[in-house]
């Protein structure tokens, strides 16, 4: 099974370290691809502070986000597992997995990123600021930059298992399952039921959406599962404890969740 994890804005930072290594990430076939954008967006963010922030969408209170970029070619790089915080990963919550949980998910889990274009968790990269949105003056808008290069390398990753896509749109569009990994492609979303007036109404909620997708794939990653088509993932995930909607055939399923705690 591999998993496709959208990064998180929020990040930790390392104290020091060895900077990152191009040749030494996962994916060797993105190395080039990934110094091309490291190099744009370090130059943007080393020669004009204003337009960086612009083409970057920061807020004033980010500013210092462009400093960051400037310095990432020799800033202290982190395994990727660590780096990543937020809604998702907190809830993922990796670091207090047992052993076995933990080589599964080093196994099985893929970052999306702007910048590396996709990462596995022990991957040491620098804190960095560059969402898959955003369009750099020399490269375009990223998902279309890097989906040649993804098209390349993602069908030999996803393997022969079940790919649980849980990227958000931003980064989904950098690449698309196609053909055979397709049909074996699953996608989440996560609905709030609450009954009113005694009709019951399903709705998304972004924050609960991703607590959500974090404790699912723990919970996969502690049971050992191992789902090979959609229709096996959601046996899995009812075996597990969650109330799933899923016709069967369909790649998508539907989490619900009753309540926001």
């Amino acid at each position: 099974m591999l998993v496709l994890l959208p990064p998180s804005e929020g990040k930790a930072t390392a104290g020091r370290g060895r900077p990152v290594a191009l040749d030494g990430l996962s994916l060797p076939g993105l190395t080039a691809a990934r110094a091309a954008v490291l190099d744009e967006l370090v130059a943007l963010c080393g020669s004009d502070e204003d337009k960086a922030a612009e083409v970057l969408g920061l807020s004033p209170g980010l500013r210092g986000e462009v400093a960051r970029n400037a310095g990432l070619r020799t800033a202290p790089a982190m395994p990727a597992g660590r780096l990543y915080t937020g809604v998702l990963y907190d809830a993922l919550d990796l670091a207090s997995l047992d052993a076995t949980a933990r080589r599964r998910a080093q196994q099985s889990l893929l970052v999306f990123s702007g910048l590396w274009g996709a990462v596995r968790l022990g991957d040491r990269i620098p804190a960095y600021r560059c969402s898959m949105a955003v369009r750099l003056p020399g490269l375009g808008g990223l998902a279309a930059y890097w989906k040649p290069f993804m098209d390349e390398v993602m069908p030999e990753a996803a393997g022969g298992g079940l790919v649980l896509d849980l990227r958000s749109s931003a980064y989904a569009a950098a690449w698309k399952p196609r053909g055979e990994v397709a049909r074996r492609t699953a996608t989440v979303r996560v609905l709030q039921v609450a009954v009113v007036d005694g009709v019951e109404k399903r709705t998304v909620v972004s924050h609960f959406n991703k607590a959500t997708k974090g404790k699912l794939v723990r919970s996969l990653l502690t049971s050992g599962a191992r789902p090979r088509t959609p229709d096996g993932l959601a046996g899995d995930l009812r075996d597990l404890g969650y109330a799933v909607d899923h016709t069967p055939g369909s790649p998508r399923l539907d989490v619900l969740v009753h309540d926001l705690h």
